[in-house]
């Protein structure tokens, strides 16, 4: 089965840090692109950011941009997402998506999701 998990989620105070782990299972995550998409109740499903499928495109929402970095290690077969200086407004359930690329909203995969809670 094509299979995604996300994992490091967790309680963090305003500034802080976090990373984010998307481990794939059942299929070579280095064959696609990696989104990181982040749904708070009551807000719109955002994307938040992207990398190719080499490591060398890589692209963040205005939100996140200067803050957060993605990054992918595929002998591994993991995605990551640093999160740094952390703000209430980033709470929110993220989770990752395989695509063909950066610009598809045609996921092959995606996990549940890991709860990003920031709060004093």
């Amino acid at each position: 089965q094509l299979q995604l998990v996300e994992s490091g989620g967790g309680l963090v105070q305003p500034g802080g840090s976090l990373r984010l782990s998307c481990a794939a299972s059942g299929f070579t995550l280095g064959y696609y692109a990696i989104h990181w998409i982040r749904q708070a109740p009551g807000k719109d499903r955002e994307e938040i950011s992207c990398i190719d499928y080499g490591g060398a495109y890589r692209i963040y929402a205005d939100s996140v941009k200067g803050r957060f970095t993605i990054s992918r290690d595929n002998d591994k077969n993991t995605a990551y997402l640093q999160m740094n200086a952390l703000k209430a407004e980033d709470t929110a359930v993220y989770s990752c998506e395989a695509g063909d690329s950066c610009l598809s909203s045609q996921p092959i995969a995606w996990g549940q999701g890991t709860q990003v809670t920031v709060s004093s």
